[in-house]
């Protein structure tokens, strides 16, 4: 199954467009692309690199929990929403170090910066640590993905629940075709610190089984994609458990499907290798989903290639 995200790299190698980006980087894209995943032979975690599934987890715990802030993902060593928070502060009137202009850009080309992008960035996550004050303000990312998943909030001042609420559609009306969940609320795309990526998803009931169909509309394949593919397994597992259910396929459908120019060598690299099995998942099968913590869930067996780093585009 590994071989439906090397051939979707391939792809983009081979007849991908160069085309510009927010972030000043470049990219080699393709536009529009589907991969399907088996969840009954294994879970879709890539072993052609090692993937942190610890770093997954946390994640999607935090979506579930309805949090928008970062402190709960440093409390579990889990960084990778920190560029976009840091990014917020060093643009407020409340930053007086050092000018972050491009520091994204700056820190991969400057090694003189990058020691300073990496002090401001250290002290940038223990005042979100320890000073609530701080914390409220500048760890938080707007309304993504947590809040439109478990407050979208209504007209009238109201808040939908829509992991609730899709859970109790699957259990009592399983044949239902509305079976979704919805990360863009175009009123609040403004205010986000990043506009949901994965937009959309939806659940399908075939007989004992669950299956989730994902819309993702920008997809950084080398990067993001892997963390993707196995948070919406993780998902639909914890979905699947939940309404007494056995698990399906996972469907990743891609809008804009990228490599970034600064990514091109480490994907090559990774390509190179063989893939081996995936591993399979551990579930605690005696908590509700809106109870469970990082250690409820478990990959075992995994034993991939070593992981290939490479520079976030912010």
């Amino acid at each position: 199954m590994e071989k439906e995200y090397l051939d979707l790299a391939k792809k983009i190698l081979e007849e991908g467009t160069e085309k510009s980006d927010r972030t000043g980087t470049g990219t080699k894209s393709i536009f529009g692309h589907q991969m399907r995943f088996d969840l009954q032979k294994g879970f879709p975690l890539l072993t052609t690199k090692r993937v942190f599934f610890k770093l997954i987890k946390s994640e999607l715990l935090w979506f579930l929990k309805g949090d928008t802030n970062i402190r709960f993902l440093l409390e579990n060593n889990n960084h990778i929403w920190d560029e976009w928070a840091f990014e917020r502060y060093v643009k407020s009137e409340d930053y007086k170090g050092p000018d972050m202009t491009d520091f994204g850009l700056r820190s991969q080309a400057d090694p003189e910066f990058k020691i300073v992008y990496d002090n401001e960035m250290a002290a940038f996550r223990e005042k979100v640590l320890t000073d609530d004050a701080f914390s409220e303000k500048y760890g938080s990312l707007g309304n993504v993905y947590g809040a439109q998943w478990r407050a979208w909030q209504t007209k009238d001042g109201g808040f939908i629940d829509q992991i609730k609420d899709v859970i109790e559609n699957i259990k009592q009306n399983p044949d239902s075709r509305r079976h979704i969940v919805s990360a863009w609320n175009p009123e609040e795309v403004p205010s986000m610190a990043l506009p949901p990526c994965h937009t959309l998803f939806q659940f399908y009931v075939d007989g004992d089984k669950l299956s989730c169909q994902l819309y993702q509309r920008s997809g950084d394949v080398f990067l993001g994609v892997p963390f993707n593919i196995a948070s919406y397994a993780l998902l639909t597992h914890l979905v699947a458990q939940e309404t007494g259910l056995q698990v399906g396929e996972f469907i990743h459908t891609l809008g804009d499907a990228h490599l970034y120019l600064n990514h091109l060598d480490q994907i090559n690299e990774q390509l190179s290798r063989e893939p081996k099995e995936f591993p399979t998942i551990k579930l605690n099968t005696d908590k509700s989903i809106f109870d469970f913590e990082m250690d409820d869930i478990v990959i075992e067996n995994y034993h991939p290639h070593k992981a290939i780093k490479a520079p976030i585009a912010v």
